[in-house]
């Protein structure tokens, strides 16, 4: 069959936190048959094995505070290669939908006649229990706040503070760049001594993490030599296991 008679789809797949077999079986299966895989750099390079020979694998990924694709562009390929190609596969690091600009695709993608289709991944977030932190625990914690540490604008959201002021568990995505204004923001509250972990490339061999005081949240990193693409987890269930 030849690509020009295919149906020109969209598939907005989550990756995952990195492990390449934390990715889901219906993942596994749209990549052994795509046309065209779009990837970025939170994706484990390891899944394109999975593809056959024939797919074309292009990347557009976007490194924190780096050389990135432009949106624009990666919409265009979108168009280009749906319609010409048929099956392409978006592969995006966590899952798509969670600051992951996935939906915006969809969206560009039903604008243009292209059938869409979402595919969930497991969130980085999650796999801080790897590092023995659930994300909730009876009488310690009684949700989640997922945050960007990094809005549009460049700034640190507001939603913080009003995280503060519950007993939940705080996950900042994004936040590397805003340790010492984070660690300011608990500190000026009075909540400094609040445990914090940050999660370097979590589920991965060369995973790193440490874990402290928020206040102290500036030096853990200097002194650990942790970057990004990190997790910043503030919340009692940091340490839990030692003090149960």
């Amino acid at each position: 069959m030849s690509g020009s008679t295919k149906t020109p789809e969209l598939y907005v797949v989550g990756a995952g936190p990195g492990d390449p077999e934390l990715i889901t079986v219906k993942a596994y299966k749209v990549l052994q048959r795509a046309d065209v895989v779009l990837y970025d750099n939170l994706a484990n390079k390891e899944l394109l094995d999975i593809t056959r020979d024939e797919c074309e694998k292009i990347y557009v990924g976007k490194h924190p505070y780096g050389s990135y694709t432009p949106q624009e562009k990666i919409h265009e390929l979108i168009q280009e290669k749906a319609l010409s190609k048929g099956t392409v596969v978006r592969l995006k690091g966590g899952d798509p939908y969670i600051f992951g600009r996935g939906f915006e695709e969809v969206l560009f993608a039903r604008q243009h006649g292209i059938a869409t289709y979402y595919i969930p991944g497991v969130t980085s977030m999650q796999a801080s229990g790897l590092e023995d932190i659930p994300l909730t625990h009876r009488a310690v914690s009684e949700g989640i706040w997922a945050i960007t540490g990094t809005k549009k604008d460049g700034s640190l959201s507001n939603d913080l503070r009003l995280a503060m002021q519950s007993n939940a568990t705080v996950v900042i995505y994004m936040g590397m760049k805003k340790a010492v204004e984070i660690a300011e923001t608990y500190r000026d509250a009075g909540n400094g001594n609040i445990p914090v972990a940050v999660v370097q490339h979590a589920s991965l061999p060369h995973k790193k993490s440490v874990t402290g005081q928020v206040q102290d949240l500036p030096q853990l990193i200097q002194e650990h030599h942790l970057t990004h693409p990190a997790l910043i987890i503030i919340g009692w269930v940091v340490g839990l296991e030692k003090n149960e």
